[in-house]
């Protein structure tokens, strides 16, 4: 509960897929809850609004005020253009979804760019910043630039400078190299991120010329919505199809990025945000591009829930980090979850509040040693994924450097990061195949369990670091409450450590 009796500020997103909800106090700007419908429902991607997960929202206090993350009629014209009647005529309102799941207030509708840029600019700790805003699309939108900053009285002020609309859209060209890969578009581009390390540009620039128009960012030669058209493909196996899609979107994006760095030189700092900001492997290509860059560690539709909030606050919101989803309260358990890596080398934790966005980052987590040869291949199957999958290591920060390819100060708090590993045989669990790592850095002022963990496994191994991946298993949503720590300790046989 807020303690406060100011009326809190609802934000929504869904309809579309991963739907969520976020809730800030309109008093003080703290983001008081965050959560995915998924979590809940256990529906994986679930778009529904889930009545749970909105009584567990309106535990904090009383709304004041509902946004909603885009415009439903502006996006039902771009519906109609494209061809998606069923859309038009069958999808439930925003009203009637909201009315469904207990809430019947007044709703105040954003852009679903605005409402990406929001999410990221004003959780971000920059005074000034170009936003970039890259999806498959929004209501019309497919890339979008801002200038942001905020007024003498603290208002967010946004300047769009650059607007890409339908059919043009980086991000359904890679969903539709993920269905050509033979994977589900739209929910699994980030395997097909893991499959380019196995495969060879061969084909990557027939592709290109295929596909990209000469501008590079801003146009391209087909419509990706329906897919890829059979006769633009070359004979070519899955996993070099996946490297020419990295390294296309890759190249666009380093494009788009440095045009804008070079067309806004007063501004220093990057906000990224949008689908395509998950990609790790391109994120750190373009961080190249700007003096800092911040992305929120759920930049895709969920995340526009806390966008659309902090429109209608209209200030610079109070971020703590991630951890703002359903809670198990009690004391993490680091001194359980040490012995347990001891004994067994591998183990679940579902402890404190659950972390908002895709990636665990500790408090839906399953953990293990990283150095055993075999751990990597006893984790995916554990997790029922393929075996060419990565996995992420989990390191104090002061150590980073000394383990991967990155500056002795820089920091990846939230996993959007990829970096060299320095000892790829030391480590083989928490290594992809092509050496590279993406890396979660644990600083003094982070999570104090995660911390506390990794400093009790640091002095007993002399191993600052675990490998670490989400709490589920493929296809499912990561575990959520303690409930379902029991259910997956019973099913898979992992004992997983909750707070006691």
């Amino acid at each position: 509960m807020t303690g406060v009796m100011t009326p809190n500020i609802l934000g929504v997103s869904a309809g579309f897929h991963d739907a969520g909800v976020t809730i800030i106090s309109s008093f003080s700007g703290d983001i008081l809850f965050a959560g995915h419908s998924e979590r809940y429902s256990r529906v994986k991607n679930d778009a529904t609004l889930n009545r749970e997960m909105m009584q567990e929202a309106r535990s904090y206090g009383p709304i004041g005020k509902v946004a909603w993350y885009e415009r439903p009629w502006l996006k039902k014209t771009r519906q109609m253009y494209s061809g998606e009647w069923r859309k038009v005529f069958k999808d439930v309102s925003p009203k009637q979804q909201l009315f469904n799941v207990g809430v019947n207030q007044t709703i105040k509708y954003y852009g679903h760019h605005l409402s990406h840029a929001a999410a990221g600019f004003q959780t971000s700790p920059y005074d000034k910043a170009v936003v970039v805003v890259v999806d498959a699309i929004g209501e019309w939108d497919t890339y979008s630039a801002y200038l942001a900053s905020y007024d003498n009285l603290g208002k967010a002020q946004y300047k769009r400078v650059l607007t890409v609309r339908y059919p043009n859209s980086m991000g359904l060209f890679y969903s539709a190299m993920t269905q050509a890969a033979g994977l589900k578009p739209m929910e699994e581009e980030y395997i097909l991120m893991g499959m380019a390390a196995y495969g060879q540009p061969t084909w990557y620039r027939d592709i290109y010329n295929s596909c990209v128009s000469e501008d590079h960012n801003q146009t391209w030669k087909l419509n990706f919505h329906a897919g890829i058209p059979d006769n633009v493909l070359p004979p070519i196996d899955k996993e070099s199809l996946a490297t020419s899609a990295q390294l296309i979107v890759e190249r666009c994006l380093t494009t788009l990025m440095r045009q804008l760095a070079h067309k806004y030189p007063d501004y220093d700092d990057c906000v990224f945000m949008g689908g395509v900001a998950l990609n790790c492997v391109a994120n750190s290509r373009i961080r190249e591009c700007w003096n800092r860059l911040w992305i929120m560690p759920n930049p895709g539709d969920c995340g526009s829930s806390l966008g659309a909030a902090a429109l209608s606050y209209g200030r610079r919101l109070n971020w703590k980090g991630p951890y703002l989803g359903t809670n198990i309260p009690g004391i993490y358990p680091s001194d359980e979850i040490v012995s347990e890596l001891v004994e067994n080398q591998i183990v679940g934790v579902a402890a404190g509040r659950a972390e908002f966005g895709p990636r665990a980052l500790g408090t839906r987590s399953l953990l293990a040693d990283p150095r055993g040869a075999d751990i990597k291949d006893r984790v995916n199957e554990i997790k029922r994924r393929q075996k060419f999958r990565p996995f992420a290591p989990i390191i104090l920060e002061e150590h980073a450097h000394e383990y991967f390819d990155m500056p002795a100060f820089d920091s990846s708090p939230y996993m959007q990061f990829t970096y060299n590993c320095k000892y790829p045989f030391e480590y083989p669990a928490i290594v992809h195949h092509d050496k590279s790592s993406r890396v979660q850095t644990v600083g003094r002022n982070d999570h104090t369990g995660v911390r506390e963990l990794l400093e009790k496994w640091y002095v007993l191994t002399d191993c600052p670091m675990l490998l670490n991946t989400s709490l589920n298993i493929r296809g499912e949503p990561m575990v959520n409450t303690e409930e379902d720590a029991k259910r997956w300790t019973e099913k898979y046989g992992i004992k997983v450590c909750t707070s006691y």
